[in-house]
């Protein structure tokens, strides 16, 4: 879900107990600033969907990749 944060700050609250369940993204002029999420969400477990995206034998390593997802920000 996402709200702005004016909304957020207005509803606290809601959005404390709607992060139990899904990840809040917070908007500041238009950008995303934040995100909310739930402490008990094992974030391994969706690491683990990702494995296998990208092909063993890439030519791709740790460092082209930190590269392209930083040239998206």
């Amino acid at each position: 879900m996402i709200v702005t944060a004016t909304e957020f700050k207005t509803n606290l609250g809601k959005y404390l107990e709607m992060a139990a369940s899904q990840d809040i993204f917070i908007t500041k002029n238009g950008k995303r600033i934040a995100r909310l999420t739930s402490p008990v969400i094992n974030k391994l477990v969706l690491l683990d969907d990702l494995a296998g995206i990208i092909p063993e034998d890439s030519a791709i390593d740790e460092n082209t990749i930190r590269e392209e997802r930083l040239s998206r920000q």
